[in-house]
């Protein structure tokens, strides 16, 4: 049997830690982890000061499809896509640190994140398993979460050609359309 290591069992907690405190689910935990459910769930009270969050995670790819969280969703996967080419870190570490890059510039910007740590995780499963992808727009050339095998000919964002009553929510977390 070989011996545990206490420098890799190190190595999960923190990561446990890091996903605790950008809001992680306890099933991105698990699955992103070796830590047993019981020491996760431990760990999750004392670092978020409550219990974790139950129910299922969301599964429908029809969330990021929508206008305003299409945006949000397209602006993380652009980063972390640029993450994984440029640099040699695991999945999860590269979805942590676009999502920390999310945030900051979302927050700059004013507005208030939309995507949280679980649904950039989840989008980025999608994404892997071919059941959602970036299309580049025709108009504007920037590239965007799109149905898997979108015709990117005809595909134009939500930023190009947004829906008539977009923007007209700031107070509710809308993007201004200047």
């Amino acid at each position: 049997m070989a011996s545990k290591s206490v420098l890799n069992d190190s190595k999960q907690v923190e990561r446990a830690v890091a996903l605790i405190n950008l809001g992680a689910r306890l099933q991105v935990l698990e699955s992103e982890t070796d830590l047993s459910y019981e020491r996760l769930l431990r760990l999750y009270k004392e670092v978020a000061g409550r219990s974790p969050s139950k129910g299922q995670l969301p599964f429908s790819t029809d969330w990021f499809l929508t206008w305003q969280p299409n945006i949000h969703a397209s602006l993380f996967l652009n980063t972390y896509e640029y993450l994984t080419k440029v640099s040699v870190l695991e999945d999860i570490d590269a979805i942590m640190k676009a999502y920390k890059l999310y945030t900051e510039q979302i927050t700059a910007c004013g507005v208030e994140p939309l995507l949280s740590l679980t649904r950039a995780w989840r989008l980025v499963k999608f994404v892997d398993n071919n059941m959602l992808s970036m299309t580049k727009c025709c108009k504007c050339g920037g590239h965007f979460v799109s149905e898997a095998y979108e015709n990117s000919r005809h595909f134009e964002c939500g930023l190009c050609t947004p829906p008539a009553r977009a923007g007209k929510g700031a107070g509710a977390g809308g993007i201004l359309l200047h």
